[in-house]
């Protein structure tokens, strides 16, 4: 049954014949003073709450309003940041407050006493810091979107359907070959997919990430395939940053000092003496990172492959050549930093729509699935043409009319799911 029916009534329309019995009316009665037609209806208003076809009285939602993960969304799901944002609002605090200090305390002196050109390239630093640290957080890092309504029934019909007391679930790993080197595509149970290669499921995000590095509370977000490169610009100008103002803060208390005690330059300047301690205790731990990172760039490796040692035999393992690596320092920083920037793969500004429900028996004039790719805010499919996959490996396969037909006679479930190939 519907949730309402509406049934418009159009003044010309010709009476109901009436029945024979009936009493003919008499002749209609001159028009009046009386009130006229009422007016007509306004336009139902559809909500998103996703019970029935919709109601009434109530704003469609978007997708980025149910998403899955644990992310926060602002500006209408235009920015994306991870569930905890307090160590990220403690980096912005450090920067800005040492940055400020920096500009009000000592950059006048300093351009008086040597050159105007300390500030601008402090300024210029500085936006740069901040660009790069705004973009890394509120970047999609690389979300893999979490299998459909219809390939997760599919899969667990599969398993429900066996009947047989000795029957094994299918394997929850599977091997792809790149480059000469054997790879394993683990399942990952809470997005129902074979995870595509160098894509890990982040526990503090609840996400799939592609080219997952590691989970960075100091940015307040997942480091991962498409924000990367912004990533490794930030630390790597934060280090040219932090050491700038430490170098100018020291000059500034040497030549304050001339003629008299450093102790009680010291307490005429508090304000330096505080940037002095932050960029002290700050520059060894972003020198650090910054090296690490250039290790990782020119390796073509992720965090997240270093510490486990998949490619080396810091576990005590085989060592195995990394199947990723260009053999060259110049192309893997290319590949890593310079390399064309891939497309968002869930649609945050989508629109929530109507739940589908699976179809039951499957007619060779219907797709094979006729639930649409909503709740997983797919953008494209099939989801192996988008992540650019070389391993002829596709995690969502595409189901034809052929096979449909003999899956009608033999029983298999009417949608393909991850494990089904």
């Amino acid at each position: 049954m519907k949730d309402c029916e509406y049934q418009q009534i159009s003044p010309g329309a010709a009476p109901p014949p009436a029945s024979p019995g009936a009493r003919r009316p008499g002749p209609a009665a001159p028009p009046g003073p009386g009130p006229g037609p009422p007016p007509p209806a306004a336009a139902p208003r559809w909500s998103s709450s996703g019970s029935g076809s919709g109601s009434l009285g109530r704003r469609p939602r978007r997708k980025w309003e149910v998403f899955p993960g644990r992310n926060r969304f602002y500006c209408g799901g235009r920015l994306m940041l991870a569930g905890h944002g307090g160590v990220f609002a403690l980096t912005l605090l450090l920067i800005l407050t040492t940055t400020v200090l920096f500009f009000v305390f000592d950059c006048p002196f300093l351009a008086r006493q040597l050159t105007l050109a300390i500030p601008i390239i402090a300024a210029i630093l500085f936006f740069f810091v901040m660009s790069c640290l705004l973009q890394t957080s509120f970047t999609d890092p690389g979300i893999l979107p979490r299998a459909t309504v219809c390939e997760a029934a599919a899969l667990e019909k599969q398993i429900d359907n066996t009947g047989s007391s000795t029957y094994r679930p299918p394997p929850r790993t599977r091997e792809v070959m790149i480059n000469g080197q054997m790879v394993k595509l683990k399942y990952c149970f809470t997005c129902k997919m074979f995870r595509p290669p160098r894509t890990s499921h982040c526990s503090v995000c609840d996400n799939c990430v592609e080219r997952f590095d590691h989970h960075c509370p100091w940015v307040g977000n997942c480091v991962g395939r498409r924000n990367y490169r912004f990533f490794y610009a930030f630390i790597l100008s934060l280090s040219f940053l932090t050491a700038f103002i430490f170098a100018c803060v020291v000059t500034h208390l040497t030549l304050r000092s001339q003629g008299s005690n450093f102790l009680s330059t010291l307490k005429e300047t508090p304000a330096s003496v505080l940037e002095l301690v932050i960029c002290f205790f700050s520059i060894w731990s972003i020198l650090g990172l910054s090296g690490f990172h250039t290790y990782l760039v020119a390796s073509n490796l992720t965090t997240n492959e270093d510490i486990k040692g998949s490619w080396s035999s810091k576990r005590g393992g085989e060592a195995s050549v990394n199947p990723y690596s260009h053999k060259s320092v110049i192309t893997n920083c290319c590949a890593v930093l310079c390399g064309p920037l891939p497309p968002s793969l869930i649609d945050r500004r989508g629109f929530v729509q109507a739940d589908t429900v699976l179809p039951s028996p499957i007619r060779s004039d219907e797709p094979a699935c006729g639930a649409k790719p909503d709740a997983s805010m797919v953008l494209a499919s099939p989801l192996g043409n988008q992540i650019g996959l070389s391993t002829q490996v596709a995690c969502f396969p595409a189901f034809d009319r052929r096979q449909a037909e003999s899956g009608r006679r033999a029983g298999p479930p009417p949608c393909v799911s991850p494990t089904d190939t």
